[in-house]
């Protein structure tokens, strides 16, 4: 059963989910912040696997302006089209504050270690690399953040750990995107980014109409290993 967590702002106030693990002692945090359609099933999958594995973790209501508690399944046409208007209408960067008000609240979290990871997928992809690149997280792992191309030039920002990954055939992220990510973070010391061939938006995340079995492990042991190397 998943807790509640109250985060304030300047604007009001919103809720995340928390999910804990059953093991005892002190836990790294894992922020993970939702797609276009919400807090919804598949991102309350993804966070309580990372409870299976020893974490907490947290989700953030990020269109808590808009409807509070919005949970979308992409499987439904309609829904497409209302998530699309609300992110079309979405300010990015009063998102990245929310989602820094979130890594500040979670530090506090009973039963956590004070060691907050984040992490997102498309518009929490984004959102993740805006975190890292304006705030401190103590690692980040971004799942192909749409529009992360017009905010390169904020990588300088980022100072801890960033894992990427990103879709080869991506139709949100075409190929000219795409380059221009890589190359904003090539060579960065605390940046690591893997780009994976044939591989469309949304693969590793479990039901998404794209979801790629073998390349999701992959990418989610990557971040898996990578979260336990620097949060514990």
């Amino acid at each position: 059963m998943a807790e509640s967590l109250t985060i304030q702002t300047d604007d009001g106030s919103f809720q995340a989910l928390v999910f804990r693990p059953d093991t005892p002692g002190p836990a790294p945090i894992v922020v993970v912040v939702q797609e276009i359609f919400g807090v919804n099933a598949g991102i309350r999958l993804i966070a309580a696997e990372y409870a299976v594995q020893g974490f907490i973790a947290v989700c953030p209501d990020l269109f808590w302006r808009v409807e509070p508690g919005l949970s979308m399944s992409e499987n439904l046409e309609e829904n497409w089209k209302k998530a699309i208007d609300i992110y079309s209408a979405y300010d990015f960067d009063q998102g990245a504050t929310d989602v820094l008000k979130t890594v500040e609240a979670a530090r506090g979290i009973e039963g956590g270690n004070g060691k907050v990871g984040l992490t997102g997928y498309c518009l929490g992809g984004l959102m993740t690399f805006l975190g890292a690149a304006r705030g401190a997280p103590d690692a980040a792992v971004a799942y192909y953040g749409g529009g992360t191309e017009r905010y390169v030039g904020e990588a300088d920002g980022v100072k801890a750990p960033l894992l990427m990954h990103l879709a080869g055939e991506d139709e949100f992220i075409g190929p000219e995107a795409r380059a221009a990510i890589v190359e904003a973070l090539a060579g960065r010391p605390n940046v690591e980014v893997h780009v994976y061939p044939g591989r469309n938006h949304a693969f590793a995340r479990p039901g998404g109409n794209h979801y790629d079995k073998t390349d999701a492990e992959t990418a989610n042991g990557r971040t898996l290993a990578f979260f336990k190397e620097k949060l514990r």
